[in-house]
């Protein structure tokens, strides 16, 4: 199902407070994702407090998708964006 393994660096950055409330990883030499790849981040889950800001370094799983899996996740991708769209409208109130 997943033609490549490998592992890499990345840094976490965490933010909770009333201005920001956000989890970013930045992957080393900022490596492309593709649909399909999974990428797990190592490493014990962080507990913080609020009004609290974490930057970490730490090791990364990158297990990139096969073709085959790669044009499953676009195509059902597509169809679960579509749902979205889907709006009704109804008249008077609820």
């Amino acid at each position: 199902m997943f033609s490549e393994h490998f592992d890499t660096n990345c840094r976490i950055e965490i933010e909770q407070s009333p201005d920001h409330f956000h989890a970013h990883v930045e992957l080393e030499g900022n490596l492309p994702i593709f649909p399909g790849d999974k990428v797990r981040v190592h490493g014990k889950p962080i507990q913080m407090t609020f009004g609290e800001k974490i930057v970490e370094d730490r090791t990364v799983t990158i297990s990139r998708a096969s073709p085959l899996r790669r044009a499953y996740t676009k195509i059902a991708g597509y169809f679960e964006m579509a749902e979205l769209y889907e709006v009704s409208f109804t008249a008077g109130r609820l």
